[in-house]
């Protein structure tokens, strides 16, 4: 059974992963800008521009400790109920923040995708309690 706890745990999961994803794409920008046509150099100029990019680091961070926090909420919840929940979720948070973000995220279609993803974590949700 699955606690009121275990679940905002799975929910804060998604949140980061998801609501961060759209931050990192923006704050990835310009990297491919980076032109070098030796190899090694080109990655370590990407390197030094991502972890100085105060844009991309903070958003890579808090995706990050969102991983830690998943790694810790898999000590008290079962793995065939976190993984879906937690992924589909991610989906939903990374729509939204696209769209407050002003970015097109589809069409129709997309929105009943959405509510088919949010019934189909509550029936999984259901089935474990």
């Amino acid at each position: 059974m699955v606690g009121f706890g275990d679940s905002v745990w799975l929910v804060l999961v998604s949140a980061l992963w998801g609501c961060t994803n759209p931050l990192l794409k923006c704050g990835g920008q310009g990297i491919e800008e980076l032109q070098e046509k030796n190899v090694l150099l080109r990655i370590l100029h990407q390197l030094k521009f991502l972890l100085l990019n105060w844009k991309y680091m903070i958003p890579f961070l808090l995706n990050q400790s969102g991983s830690l926090v998943f790694y810790l909420t898999l000590a008290t919840v079962d793995l065939s109920l976190a993984v879906p929940v937690t992924n589909s979720l991610a989906f939903l948070f990374t729509s939204l923040t696209a769209k407050l973000m002003g970015e097109k995220i589809g069409n129709t279609g997309t929105y009943v995708g959405m509510f088919l993803v949010a019934i189909g974590v509550s029936i999984c949700v259901y089935s474990k309690s």
